[in-house]
């Protein structure tokens, strides 16, 4: 069941991308980021409201949150400083770089989490398993070479640093998310509503700091309908992430490679969307994934 809920959240994961990379498009970056993320807090303040008060309104549901504590709070928010790290590598890369580049780079983050699943969690994989992530991570740094031919430096642009940055922080919040599911035992529901309170809040604090007093000399916000998009799909993404994640059997290098295969969705905008090059040598890398996928799904 969880390698079901991770693949509808990887193709969640996907759009979200897509209209990230819409939105950002000679844009405020940091205002995109408030918006959104003030779309995923309205989502679950529902949430937010029965944990803090203990109505008890959603118990029995998959939306329970069984309220919360000190511990499980600074724990939350040491997530929310994590992830919003990312957030800020991640969108800004994302604005200056093409799609089919930052796809294929961000989705290299499964080695890095694999590795430290194995090495750090002590998570062991069978045969098949081991097979099936090879190939992804095999095709995905196929993929990223492109960037080459495409007149992307990457030993002389910042956002290719920034990217790469963001994509190793996404790697640590990816082990974060097992620590404090699997070990710590906080309830998903609960993770997913007061991080996403947190987040809205740094969002808010970042916007007011870096670009509202330099508002006039720097980019310019344009309201546009794919901003709130952005917010709503990472969040059913990520509740599909979590209800996974907290599922028997899951393991972490398995949920955040099929995770990443979102580059899927990222190369097909790359393609139909945005007129990116390279098409159909990229397909053929894709059509590895989709086997390394197929292995992940029916050997386990």
């Amino acid at each position: 069941m969880w390698i079901t809920l991770v693949i509808f959240s990887a193709i969640f994961l996907g759009i979200y991308d897509v209209c990230k990379k819409q939105s950002l498009k000679q844009n405020a970056v940091l205002v995109v980021m408030l918006i959104s993320s003030g779309v995923s807090l309205l989502m679950v303040s529902p949430m937010i409201l029965d944990s803090a008060f203990g109505l008890g309104i959603l118990d029995g549901t998959i939306f329970q949150t069984g309220g919360t504590c000190l511990r499980n709070q600074l724990w939350i928010i040491l997530k929310a400083f994590i992830v919003q790290a990312s957030w800020v590598c991640n969108f800004y890369a994302m604005k200056h770089l093409p799609i089919s580049i930052v796809g294929p780079v961000r989705s290299s983050a499964p080695a890095w989490t694999l590795f430290g699943a194995v090495v750090v969690l002590g998570e062991s994989l069978n045969l098949w398993q081991w097979v099936g992530a090879i190939i992804i991570l095999t095709c995905l740094f196929l993929y990223a070479n492109y960037g080459r031919k495409e007149g992307i430096s990457f030993k002389h642009n910042k956002f290719v640093y920034l990217l790469i940055a963001g994509t190793l922080i996404g790697s640590v919040s990816a082990l974060y998310d097992k620590v404090i599911l699997r070990t710590l035992m906080i309830d998903r529901m609960e993770v997913q509503a007061w991080f996403s309170f947190y987040q809205f809040i740094l969002a808010f604090v970042m916007m007011m700091i870096f670009w509202y007093p330099v508002k006039a000399k720097t980019d310019k916000f344009e309201f546009r309908w794919t901003i709130p998009l952005i917010g709503l799909f990472l969040t059913v993404a990520d509740f599909l992430y979590f209800y996974g994640l907290s599922c028997d059997g899951a393991l972490i290098g398995i949920v955040s490679l099929i995770r990443r295969s979102n580059v899927l969705i990222s190369f097909a905008a790359g393609a139909l969307l945005f007129h990116e090059v390279n098409i159909r040598q990229k397909a053929l890398i894709l059509l590895g994934i989709l086997v390394g996928l197929a292995i992940l799904c029916l050997m386990k």
